[in-house]
């Protein structure tokens, strides 16, 4: 591209050197050195005297850009371009850089062709790169030594790195910074900053190059903790988690208390039902039995214990005593129709001729 550039240049140069050669002019004001962050555009003025034919922007001595007097500016490249303005004192020529590379830094001429006449300045391209502190929030215990890192990378040029703490400048001597520069011409550094904190503050870190507004930072907060106040604080959680097991224990307790006082009363009522239904069997049991046995006394009637059968009381009467007539031991029951006596009938009187120990007579009478 630069070599067809210049192939482009060169003949416009020659002929616009051609018909000036009689004429004096100069440049008055030449381009200013610029500073810009990387992808910004970058402006350079560039201003000449009357009778001027021909003005060349060069960057890193490659020409980018020219303006003829008589045609205006021949563009070769979508990243320069220029802006054109005229005055009672001269021409003004503008060259913008678009989208500036760190390849863009360096020498930026403006030329008119004339041996001792050309103005230049310096381009320099800075990118700014990230910043960081691993941790954001720092706990130290009284008389204790920290150390704080802060780490930026991908910076050019290197950036200057200070610390502060609530807004006031730390002393240099209480950190130390290394520098590097990566393969691809970026810069890294490590920051390391050593104090023993004596009250909570907050620490930050700048990082700052000159084609920033303002300084990059990143803080961090460092708590500090007393040890009375830590030793407090620890016997307090202490006490405090014995009272919340307590009161879990506790709470447990009653629980497992309830759940056996139910399972308790449950058996006993499963224990009790079941006994009640085997006496209600039992009881059933019982007076089915005795419903049988009445119905067998009201079919056959009740044995007498006392009956002694009339021909043993026969055989064992005295000599002396009659004999009675036999009486019959079954009798027949009267037909329902029939009115019977309660009454019993009185037989005829008999001699009270018994022995000393007379025999027991068994008598039975239906009704």
């Amino acid at each position: 591209m630069e070599r067809f550039q210049k192939f482009i240049l060169l003949p416009l140069i020659l002929t616009a050197s051609l018909p000036g050669l009689g004429f004096c002019y100069s440049i008055i004001h030449g381009p200013s050195n610029a500073t810009v962050l990387a992808g910004l555009e970058a402006r350079f003025n560039c201003t000449v005297s009357e009778g001027w034919v021909i003005l060349i922007w060069l960057s890193n001595g490659n020409p980018v850009l020219t303006v003829i007097s008589s045609q205006g500016a021949v563009e070769t490249s979508d990243r320069f371009t220029s802006q054109n303005y005229t005055s009672s004192n001269g021409f003004t020529s503008e060259l913008i850089i678009h989208k500036t590379q760190l390849s863009d830094s360096g020498k930026i001429e403006c030329s008119i062709q004339q041996t001792s006449e050309n103005g230049f300045a310096f381009l320099s391209v800075q990118v700014n790169g990230s910043l960081f502190i691993k941790n954001s929030t720092l706990t130290v215990k009284e008389n204790k030594t920290v150390e704080i890192v802060c780490e930026a990378i991908g910076w050019a040029p290197a950036p200057d790195i200070t610390w502060m703490t609530n807004d006031s400048f730390i002393d240099k001597s209480r950190y130390a910074t290394q520098q590097n520069q990566g393969s691809n011409g970026l810069h890294n550094a490590l920051s390391t900053l050593t104090l023993t904190p004596t009250d909570t503050e907050i620490l930050t870190c700048l990082a700052d190059i000159e084609a920033l507004p303002h300084p990059q930072n990143a803080s961090v907060t460092l708590i500090f903790v007393n040890s009375t106040l830590e030793n407090y604080y620890s016997e307090d959680n202490r006490s405090t988690w014995v009272i919340v097991l307590a009161i879990v224990l506790s709470f447990l307790g009653i629980v497992l208390l309830i759940i056996i006082i139910v399972v308790v009363v449950r058996c006993c009522c499963l224990k009790k039902k079941g006994s009640t239904y085997q006496n209600e069997i039992r009881k059933l049991s019982s007076e089915k039995n005795k419903d049988g046995d009445l119905q067998n006394r009201q079919r056959h009637g009740s044995e007498n214990q006392g009956y002694i059968p009339e021909e043993l009381w026969n055989t064992e009467q005295s000599p002396g005593i009659d004999s009675l007539p036999p009486v019959p031991s079954k009798f027949t029951v009267p037909a329902p129709d029939l009115h019977t006596s309660s009454s019993r009938k009185v037989g005829p009187q008999r001699r009270a001729d018994y022995l000393i120990s007379p025999k027991k007579i068994r008598n039975m009478t239906l009704v």
